[in-house]
């Protein structure tokens, strides 16, 4: 249905990979997988058409339904349950000529016109996008308020509830459950399942690769390659294959390493120098088999301040909310090494309690203590909104410590996976998880 032969993506003057080619066939659920960067939303704007394919070929039928799930949602005066229902682009448009036919008069359009709407369903689209908003985790009362009533987050839920109302033969998801918690998460899982279509998945949630996905490709080291199964069938089989390397590569060194030392003691022999000659073309022909090894770019730690107070913070019969309460008699307690879950369903105060605790918003009531030593770091769901786009990553860290040399400055960003050129390239080049990553890294350098 989808096929790639040797295609090649770069972005500006990097190559993200190349010589990529495999099929995805109708009954495929893929997990599209690799590091932050490596070119997964790139792929998805290319199968698209948002960017072009300049080298090899990407093909699939000229009738073949795509639904690819975008991350702005602009607000608008629309409601927010006719928003979803837009998603079916064909029903809407045979809707319009209808209400056309007849404002128009033309009832010889009509009887072929409702054939149409019956054939699609279009008597039960309405209670369709009802249903993906309810199991989506919007509320009854949610279906009628505007697009522009909701925040950023729940936005993207609309967006996504509109992406599955779309009619589709392929359904691209990137990082559908941002946003989501856990009740709406498995509802989603199981609506995939359910699904008749192909489906291509950038996750970094490996329990919802397990559930939703039968096929995992693997962008990594500048190539893609496809393996059978799930995230944890892939962790084993990569197991297996980087233990196979590195007993290969062990065996090829000792072999190295023997002939190696032939040449260097028989060389200058005469009854030898054949032989040693022998050996030289033989490691000058020999495919060196590359060490075998886990990426992981990551190496760094979140310091804490020198001086630490307990308790930390203390909320004492607290009331909150903004202009009305949200959570109410609420004492809470937070001691060095506490390591705490907050759970809930979306609008239940999870982010009004962390808003609290970190003072961005006055309590209602009641009392919040700090202890002496105190420093916040906060990261946010809108974080990433923060970032000034045309700044480097290198800046944002200097910025906070003049004092700091550049190479200071570039070790530190490096155990974030920050290197060479890339510490001073714009953020605006940045993927979605890159600027989560140097978010992170800002929030981490200011104990």
């Amino acid at each position: 249905m989808l096929s790639f032969t040797n295609l090649a993506l770069r972005r500006g003057p990097n190559l993200l990979f190349e010589d990529a080619s495999f099929v995805i066939h109708r009954d495929k659920k893929v997990g599209l997988i690799g590091a932050n960067g490596a070119g997964k939303t790139s792929l998805f704007k290319m199968i698209t058409g948002e960017l072009d394919v300049e080298e090899g070929y990407l093909d699939y039928p000229h009738d073949l339904r795509i639904s690819y799930l975008a991350q702005e949602v602009p607000g608008t005066d629309e409601m927010a349950v006719q928003y979803v229902l837009e998603g079916d682009k064909q029903l809407i448009e045979i809707q319009q000529k209808i209400k056309s036919a007849e404002e128009n008069e033309h009832f010889d359009e009509l009887g072929e016109l409702h054939a149409i709407f019956n054939s699609m369903d279009g008597h039960a689209a309405l209670s369709k996008a009802e249903q993906l908003m309810i199991g989506l985790g919007f509320s009854q009362e949610d279906l009628e308020k505007t697009v522009k009533d909701f925040s950023g987050g729940w936005r993207v839920r609309l967006n996504l509830a509109r992406t599955l109302m779309q009619p589709s033969d392929l359904l691209l998801l990137d990082e559908p459950t941002n946003h989501l918690d856990l009740d709406a998460i498995v509802w989603l899982a199981d609506w995939i399942k359910s699904f008749k279509g192909a489906l291509i998945l950038i996750s970094h949630d490996r329990e919802f690769l397990d559930e939703c996905v039968n096929t995992i490709a693997h962008i990594y080291r500048q190539t893609i390659e496809l393996y059978t199964g799930n995230y944890s069938q892939f962790e084993e089989v990569k197991a297996l294959r980087l233990a196979e390397q590195a007993a290969t590569f062990k065996k090829q060194q000792r072999e190295i390493a023997h002939m190696q030392d032939f040449v260097r003691r028989f060389k200058a022999k005469a009854t030898k120098a054949r032989q040693a000659q022998s050996r030289v073309k033989a490691l000058e022909r020999m495919e060196v088999i590359a060490p075998a090894h886990v990426d992981s770019p990551f190496h760094f730690s979140i310091p804490q301040s020198e001086k630490i107070s307990d308790p930390l913070l203390t909320l004492d019969d607290a009331t909150l909310g903004y202009s009305s309460p949200v959570l109410k008699k609420i004492n809470l307690s937070l001691h060095p090494g506490d390591r705490i879950g907050l759970l809930g369903p979306n609008g239940a105060g999870k982010s009004t309690l962390m808003k609290s605790l970190v003072a961005s918003i006055p309590l209602l009531d009641g009392h919040r203590f700090e202890g002496g030593n105190l420093k916040l770091g906060y990261f946010s769901q809108h974080q990433v909104d923060d970032l000034d786009l045309s700044k480097t990553a290198y800046q944002c860290i200097q910025q906070l410590d003049p004092e700091k040399t550049e190479q200071q400055v570039r070790t530190y960003l490096g155990g974030y996976d920050f290197k060479n050129d890339k510490v001073k390239d714009p953020i605006e080049l940045f993927s979605g998880g890159e600027k989560a990553r140097l978010a992170l890294a800002i929030i981490a350098y200011q104990k």
